[in-house]
């Protein structure tokens, strides 16, 4: 019987790697199918499924691409939502000098992650690239729970790829996100 674990998604970061891979263009694929995937690769049995997101900024007056987005988004969720064991966090989207910004993704994921320790998971998988999150993380190492982190790099400094070292330190096993994970997991 193969150990459970939970896998955590950073839904913004992983949607840039599958743009990358998709050679400008998101890959269709199922997040779920993609979640068990890494997992197994692993020889783990993917539990539940954490995937943290927000919503498409609307304007106090939303434009029609805005409700466009809007609509879009709604129907993405209300498919991940009859998954069972799908888990959505939701934080928002602010606008900051025209460009768009997620708040409070970090902190619900934060606190999805801090309340493993009363579960009887000893194995997480996350995909995440925010350095914000190694605390938590060396403080669910110390308590025994091993720390599996997927991820991508093109390995150039400075890039929107780059991956630190900090983060790489605080988990267990680093691996590296490939275009097979995502082509084990296209929509059929």
């Amino acid at each position: 019987m193969m150990e459970e674990t939970y896998v955590f998604i950073d839904g913004k970061y992983l949607s840039l790697i599958s743009k990358h891979f998709g050679k400008g263009k998101y890959i269709k694929f199922d997040l779920n199918q993609f979640a068990i995937t890494i997992a197994k690769s692993q020889g783990l049995w993917c539990n539940a499924v954490y995937y943290y997101t927000a919503p498409p900024y609307q304007s106090p007056k939303p434009t029609r691409e805005e409700k466009k987005r809007k609509s879009n988004y709604d129907s993405f969720i209300n498919v991940l939502n009859n998954i069972p064991n799908f888990n959505i966090r939701e934080g928002r989207c602010q606008k900051i000098d025209d460009e768009f910004h997620q708040k409070g993704v970090d902190t619900l994921l934060t606190m999805d992650l801090a309340s493993v320790t009363r579960s009887k998971i000893k194995t997480l998988v996350l995909v995440i690239c925010d350095t914000d999150f190694v605390p938590i993380l060396n403080k669910l190492r110390e308590s025994g729970i091993e720390i599996i982190l997927f991820y991508f790099s093109d390995f150039k400094r400075n890039s929107k790829f780059s991956m630190s070292n900090y983060l790489l330190t605080a988990c267990d096993k680093h691996v590296l996100i490939e275009l097979e994970h995502f082509n084990k997991s296209i929509k059929k």
